[in-house]
């Protein structure tokens, strides 16, 4: 069995949450956790992981949402950060592709965002694009753990996150023919990794151009599995206390 550490199931993208559930359900995947990146999303997943038995939820502001916030979201985060099957403070962090003009606001953000996640002793879902080095100096200011999203960057930047206390997030992408990343995750430990599928984005290889879902967290563990050289039952035993870890010890 499997978790599906990060997507984003909303009605915007799915109209069959039932299917998805189902298609999850018979491919060995029995949890997701739902992120949010604004205001809608996150009142969006509130309502999800009360319906839904195996969903839980992450609630957060992205920094390419950055202009459109108000402070009475920032205060929602706080009001329901210690709702049942709230997990984490994210999708959060800081992107220099999109918003390049926009560094300072972001760091605002970010940085209250991490206050939050320090004082409610509440893992981070960490967005960086573009912008290791302020990610990693910003963190630095905080008593925080939580997961690296997505992450792609170098065997470098990955020794130093891991040495923070930082998790890693392997998504479709290490599927990718023309991606590298399976060379970095070669040489890191399972012990510091998750498995995320970002739906309905970067879905894996062979199913590229389809709208992803947690389902294809098995075609990814599969991936994983023959780089390491281990069994899915032994990838499934490492990630999952991995994510006991991570967003459930104190729970």
């Amino acid at each position: 069995m499997f978790t599906d550490t990060h997507c984003h199931l909303y009605h915007e993208y799915y109209e069959d949450l039932d299917v998805v559930r189902e298609n999850a359900n018979k491919n060995g995947i029995k949890n997701a956790i739902n992120n949010g990146i604004d205001q809608k999303t996150n009142e969006e997943v509130l309502n999800a992981i009360k319906v839904n038995d195996y969903m839980y939820g992450a609630i957060g502001i992205h920094p390419e949402c950055v202009h459109d916030y108000k402070e009475e979201d920032l205060k929602f985060i706080e009001e329901h950060i210690n709702d049942e099957k709230v997990l984490a403070i994210g999708e959060i962090g800081l992107d220099y592709h999109y918003e390049k003009t926009s560094k300072k606001e972001q760091m605002e953000l970010f940085e209250r965002q991490l206050k939050l996640a320090e004082k409610y002793d509440k893992p981070v879902v960490i967005h960086s694009r573009e912008a290791t080095q302020d990610t990693i100096d910003t963190l630095k200011k905080y008593k925080v753990r939580g997961v690296i999203h997505s992450f792609s960057g170098s065997l470098e930047v990955a020794k130093i996150y891991i040495k923070m206390g930082f998790l890693l997030g392997i998504n479709g992408v290490i599927t990718f023919k023309n991606s590298n990343i399976k060379d970095v995750y070669a040489q890191i430990p399972l012990d510091k990794i998750l498995l995320e599928t970002d739906s309905p984005y970067l879905t894996p290889h062979p199913y590229r151009g389809q709208r992803n879902e947690p389902m294809y967290i098995k075609d990814i563990a599969l991936f994983v599995a023959n780089l390491k050289n281990i069994s899915l039952e032994e990838l499934s035993k490492i990630t999952e206390e991995n994510i006991h870890n991570l967003f459930f010890k104190n729970c």
